[in-house]
């Protein structure tokens, strides 16, 4: 692609916040587009052949819509084990995040996603996904397909919290702390049926002590003690 054609499509973004370049054969994220990291807003480089993202991706302060649909992202990405995205606008995650087969831990906190992302099952190896300070307010049944060791959904507005989490087949510490969450919203399978050996419900509608009061909290609090006992 000619040079004066680029800065065609430079000038054009730098009135409209948006840049647009698909199909065109880039192998790289256009390093003149470092140039607009005060005012881009959307990126679309769909169609290219771009294999890494520059670590001055994280300069684009205003970007909230970035897509990279059917580029060569994945083959370089295979092995990825942490992606750390916290602190950003995102409201949705792509498709192509189930890719990341390796990933171990993934980072959301701070961003603007307001439903449970979903198809994070295929993630087989994914110990800790972190969803704090965002803007969820239903776990839905779907988070039994997690593989997560652990799960972090302190300060969201959640008010709802499916019993299919106690399904989760490795979780051992979820995290709720600073939700909307009732008493009669906490299902009693988690503390009855699943692994978890640490629930941390800390700043909900519910004094923390009325746990004692749901069948299972004796359960609970054998695998909360054994779990401690390893750790002294």
């Amino acid at each position: 692609m000619g040079n004066s054609a680029l800065k065609s499509h430079l000038e054009t973004s730098q009135k409209t916040g948006v840049f647009q370049l698909t199909g065109k054969g880039l192998q790289e994220f256009p390093e003149e587009l470092q140039r607009l990291t005060a005012n881009l807003r959307t990126v679309d480089l769909s169609s290219n052949k771009i294999e890494v993202l520059p670590p001055a991706i994280g300069n684009f302060l205003q970007l909230k819509s970035l897509t990279l649909n059917s580029n060569r992202l994945s083959d370089k990405l295979k092995k990825l084990e942490t992606l750390s995205l916290n602190g950003n606008r995102i409201q949705q995650l792509p498709p192509t995040l189930g890719q990341l087969k390796a990933l171990r831990t993934l980072n959301l906190s701070g961003n603007q996603i307001s439903e449970f992302p979903s198809r994070l099952g295929t993630l087989r190896q994914l110990d800790l996904l972190d969803l704090s300070r965002n803007k969820i307010q239903n776990v839905p049944a779907e988070v039994s397909e997690l593989q997560a060791i652990e799960i972090n959904l302190n300060q969201n507005q959640i008010s709802v919290l499916s019993a299919e989490v106690s399904r989760c087949p490795r979780l051992k510490v979820l995290r709720l702390e600073e939700n909307c969450l009732e008493l009669s919203s906490i299902p009693q399978s988690i503390l009855s049926e699943s692994q978890v050996s640490l629930f941390s419900v800390e700043g909900n509608l519910f004094e923390v002590k009325r746990l004692r009061d749901l069948d299972g909290y004796d359960k609970y609090m054998e695998r909360f003690t054994a779990t401690k006992k390893k750790f002294t």
